[in-house]
C-alpha cells in the first residue's frame, strides 16, 4: 500500500471510545480519515462540522421511486465517527464513508416482500444464536472470560468510563482477531461490506501519501486488516442490487438513541453517555452527575441536602471498591443516589429518569444542508412560528384570534393531513368558545421520512396537505366523513381543498336518500360554520347546503326509524342526539328547526318506530318545549302501559330517560308515569330488564340518586309522593321503593 493504515475499532456513540479516538488521532495526524458508513453519502459529511449543525442528527438515506424504504444513520455528540468528522475537517484530511452505498442496501430492502425482511434477519439471529455464538455476541464473550455478568459491563469498565484505560485499540484488534478465528463463517451481506471497505481503503491510500485512519465497528478490524486480492473482494460485490437514491440531514432525539426505542445500535441511557463525554472522565464527573441528579429531585419538590450528595459520592466509591470496577460507574452512582438521595424509594428515581436518563433534545440542521423540499419549508415555518421540536410531549394552547396563534394551528393541523402527527388536539376548547386550541406536541424522527414520502403531492406543506386531502375527497363514498375531511381542509386553511369537498358534499347530498348518512354529516358541517368564524373561513355554500340537509333528513326520518335491530336502533339514537346538537349550535333558521321538530314528531305516533328511537324524539321534544308535560305523562303512560310488550316498554323507558336525570327529580308527572310503569311489572319481567335500568340510572351522579330517592319517599313515605296511583298499587308501593333504591345504589357503584 502506498500509505499506512490504522484501524481503529470503536463502539457506536461510545463516549469512552470517542476520547480515546480523538487522542489517536491527534497523534497519529493521519491524511485521510474513512469512516464506517455509507459511500454514497460521502459529500454530506463535511456539514457535521458546520457550526449551525446541532446534534442529535441522523442521515437520513430513501429511494427516490419509494421514500418509505429509507434508512437512518444517526450521530450524537459522543458519536466516535461524529468525533472524526470534525477532527478531519478540523485538519483538513480527506473525509470519506467506505460501508456498501446506501443504493446496495435500500435495492435490496425494495426486493423482498413487505415483513420478509424482518423474517431474515429474524431466521439469521436464531442461526447465529444456535450455530455461532461469538458472532452473536462478541463483546458478551469477551465478558465472560474476564467474569462479567454480561458484554455491556465489561466494555464501560474497560472503555466507556474506564479513566485510564491504556493502548485501547490495539486490545481490541487482538481480542476480535482471536473470536473471529474461531467463528464459523459470516453472512454473506457482511462479508459484502467488508470486501466494500477493503476497497475503498486501497483507494485511499494511493490518493494520499500520509497515514490513513480508518474508523470502524470493532467487529470488523480483523478482517479490514487481512490481505486480500481486490479481484476476490470486487468478485464478492458483482451483481448486487441497485436503486436510485437521495440521502440528507435529519433531526434526530434523544429518546432515539436509546435502546428501548428499538435503535439496534442505541444506548442504554443517552443522558449518561452525554455526560461522560461532557466531563471527559474528570475527577470531578460522578460530583456532576450527582449534583444534577439533585436539582431535578428539587425541582421535583424533593428536600435533598448537600450533605446527602456528599453521602452518596462516598457510597458510590465504596461500591465500585466492592465490586473491583476502575471507578463508580452508573450502576454504582444509580444505586448511591437512590439510597442517599431518594431516601431508598425507587418510585422517586423514576420521576427524574426519563429526563436524566434520556432527555428531550432533538437536533437542528443548517441552512446550508441539502433537504428535501417538505423538510425545507417545515424547517423554515418551525422558525416563523417559534415552534421548536422537542421529543417529550408538552402542552401548547394557542389563541387562533392572534396571528401568531392562528399560524400555528394552521401549521399541526396541515401536518396531520399529511400523517404527521406532531402535534395532537386534546380539547378545541367548547367551554370557552371556538378561538382556542390545547394540543400536545411530540416530534418523533420518522416524521421526516413521513414528510419525504408525501413529496408526491407538492413541494410545500401547504401545497402538499391540499393535494392530499383533495385525493381523499374524491375517493370518500360516505357522507359524513366527507363532511369530516371538509372540515379538516377547512381547518387547515386549504381553499382549493374546501371547495373541492364542498362540490362533492353538494353532489353526494343530492344524491343520497339514506337518512342515517344525512344526519352523520350534519355534526362536521356545523363545526366548520363554527369554525368559519374564527378562521374566516369561507362557509356560505354550507350555510346553503346544511339547511336542505336537515329538511331532507326530517322528511326522510320517520321511514328510516322503522323495525330497527338494537344495534341499529342505537346507532340511530347516536345519529339523532349528534344531530340535535348540531342543528342547536349552527343557529338555522326557524323554518329548518320547526322542520326538524316536525319529523321528530311523526315518530310519537307511528307504531312501527322503533321504540328506543322514538323515546330519543320524544325526549329531545320535551327538553325543547316542543312536547307539553301533560302531554308527556299521557304519552309516557302509553308507551309503559301494562299493555305495551315489556321490550318495547323498556326501549321507550330507556330512550326517553337516558340523560333526563334532572327531568325525573323536578317533573313530578314524569315520575308519576315511570312509577305506575315500574309498579305494573311483575318480578320476572323486572327482573329481565334489571340490566337496562340499571344502564339508565348509572348516569346519574351521587347528588341526583340522593334527590331521586328523597323524591321517591317524599320525606314522609307517602306512596307516590303525592300523585294518584293505580287502584291496589299502594300495597306495592314499599317493594317498589326497595326495587328503585337498590337499582340507584346499583348504580352508584357502576
Amino acid at each position: 500500500m502506498a500509505a499506512s493504515v490504522s484501524l481503529f475499532g470503536i463502539r457506536h456513540h461510545g463516549p469512552g471510545s470517542a476520547r480515546r479516538l480523538v487522542e489517536a488521532l491527534d497523534a497519529l495526524q493521519p491524511t485521510a480519515v474513512l469512516i464506517e458508513g455509507p459511500s454514497d453519502a460521502s459529500d454530506l459529511l463535511p456539514l457535521l462540522a458546520d457550526p449551525e449543525m446541532v446534534l442529535p442528527v441522523s442521515l437520513l438515506a430513501y429511494a427516490e421511486d419509494d421514500p418509505a424504504n429509507a434508512t437512518f444513520f444517526p450521530f450524537a455528540d459522543y458519536s466516535p465517527e461524529y468525533q472524526a468528522v470534525l477532527w478531519a475537517v478540523r485538519n483538513g484530511a480527506l473525509l470519506r464513508f467506505i460501508d456498501l452505498p446506501a443504493t446496495d442496501r435500500l435495492a435490496r430492502r425494495a426486493a423482498l416482500a413487505p415483513g420478509e425482511e424482518e423474517e431474515e434477519e429474524e431466521e439469521a439471529r436464531l442461526t447465529a444464536r444456535d450455530e455461532d455464538p461469538i458472532s452473536r455476541d462478541p463483546i458478551g464473550i469477551l465478558a465472560e472470560a474476564a467474569g462479567y455478568a454480561d458484554g455491556e459491563s465489561w466494555w464501560s469498565d474497560v472503555i466507556e468510563e474506564n479513566p485510564h484505560p491504556g493502548p485501547v485499540f490495539g486490545a481490541v484488534a487482538d481480542a476480535m482477531s482471536a473470536l473471529r478465528a474461531e467463528t464459523q463463517g459470516i453472512a454473506a451481506d457482511e462479508a459484502a461490506r467488508e470486501a466494500h471497505m477493503r476497497l475503498e481503503i486501497a483507494r485511499a491510500t494511493k490518493e494520499t501519501d500520509g497515514p490513513v485512519a480508518v474508523v470502524c465497528g470493532a467487529w470488523h478490524v480483523p478482517a479490514l486488516a487481512e490481505k486480500r486480492s481486490q479481484a476476490d473482494d470486487r468478485a464478492l460485490l458483482r451483481g448486487r442490487p441497485k436503486t436510485k437514491v437521495k440521502a440528507t440531514w435529519a433531526p434526530w432525539t434523544t429518546p432515539r438513541l436509546a435502546r428501548a426505542s428499538g435503535y439496534g445500535a442505541g444506548v442504554a441511557a443517552p443522558g449518561w453517555c452525554a455526560h461522560l463525554w461532557q466531563t471527559r472522565a474528570t475527577s470531578d464527573g460522578d460530583t456532576e452527575w450527582l449534583t444534577r441528579i439533585a436539582g431535578l429531585l428539587r425541582d421535583k419538590g424533593h428536600f435533598v441536602s448537600t450533605a446527602s450528595v456528599i453521602e452518596a459520592q462516598r457510597l458510590a466509591v465504596g461500591l465500585a471498591a466492592l465490586r473491583e470496577r476502575p471507578s463508580p460507574g452508573f450502576d454504582e452512582l444509580r444505586e448511591a443516589a437512590i439510597s442517599c438521595l431518594c431516601f431508598g424509594n425507587p418510585v422517586i428515581w423514576d420521576e427524574i429518569a426519563p429526563e436524566l436518563l434520556v432527555g428531550t433534545g432533538v437536533g437542528a440542521i443548517p441552512s446550508a444542508a441539502p433537504l428535501a423540499p417538505l423538510l425545507e419549508d417545515l424547517q423554515r415555518q418551525q422558525k416563523t412560528t417559534r415552534l421548536k421540536p422537542e421529543a417529550l410531549e408538552r402542552n401548547l394552547s394557542v389563541d387562533l384570534r392572534s396571528d401568531s396563534g392562528l399560524a400555528r394551528s394552521t401549521l399541526l393541523h396541515r401536518l396531520n393531513v399529511l400523517d404527521v402527527p406532531w402535534g395532537r388536539l386534546a380539547d378545541a376548547g367548547r367551554s370557552r368558545g371556538t378561538f382556542r386550541e390545547n394540543w400536545t406536541l411530540c416530534w418523533q424522527p420518522e416524521f421526516s421520512v413521513r414528510l419525504i414520502e408525501h413529496l408526491v403531492y407538492g413541494s410545500t406543506i401547504a401545497e402538499a396537505a391540499s393535494a392530499r386531502i383533495v385525493e381523499r375527497i374524491a375517493a370518500e363514498p360516505e357522507l359524513d366523513r366527507l363532511a369530516a375531511l371538509v372540515r379538516e381542509a377547512m381547518i387547515a386553511d386549504l381553499p382549493r381543498a374546501v371547495g373541492s369537498g364542498i362540490a362533492a358534499l353538494e353532489h353526494k347530498a343530492a344524491l343520497t336518500s339514506d337518512c342515517r348518512a344525512l344526519l352523520a354529516a350534519l355534526p362536521s358541517m356545523a363545526d366548520i360554520l363554527r369554525y368559519g368564524e374564527a378562521r374566516a373561513g369561507p362557509a356560505e355554500h354550507l350555510a346553503l347546503l346544511m339547511p336542505r340537509m336537515v329538511i331532507e333528513a326530517a322528511l326522510a326520518l320517520p321511514y328510516a326509524v322503522r323495525n330497527l335491530d338494537p344495534e341499529a336502533a342505537e346507532a340511530m339514537r347516536d345519529a339523532i342526539l349528534d344531530a340535535d346538537r348540531a342543528i342547536a349550535l349552527a343557529e338555522l333558521a326557524g323554518d329548518v328547526v320547526e322542520s326538524w321538530y316536525a319529523g321528530l314528531e311523526r315518530l310519537l305516533g307511528d307504531d312501527q318506530a322503533t321504540r328506543l328511537v322514538a323515546g330519543i324524539a320524544a325526549r329531545l321534544l320535551y327538553e325543547a318545549e316542543r312536547l307539553a308535560a301533560g302531554d308527556a305523562i299521557i304519552l309516557l303512560g302509553r308507551m309503559l302501559s301494562p299493555g305495551t310488550p315489556i321490550r318495547e316498554a323498556a326501549g321507550f323507558f330507556e330512550g326517553f330517560l337516558s340523560g333526563a336525570g334532572q327531568r325525573l327529580i323536578h317533573d313530578e308527572g314524569l315520575r308519576g308515569a315511570v312509577d305506575q310503569w315500574l309498579l305494573g311489572l311483575d318480578e320476572d319481567s323486572f327482573v329481565a330488564n334489571l340490566p337496562l335500568f340499571r344502564r339508565v340510572f348509572s348516569a346519574l351522579d351521587r347528588m341526583e340518586r340522593r334527590r331521586l330517592m328523597d323524591a321517591l319517599l317524599a320525606r314522609g313515605g307517602r306512596p307516590g309522593g303525592g300523585y294518584r296511583l293505580l287502584p291496589g298499587a299502594a300495597a306495592a308501593w314499599p317493594a317498589h321503593v326497595a326495587r328503585v333504591t337498590d337499582l340507584l345504589q346499583a348504580g352508584a357503584r357502576t
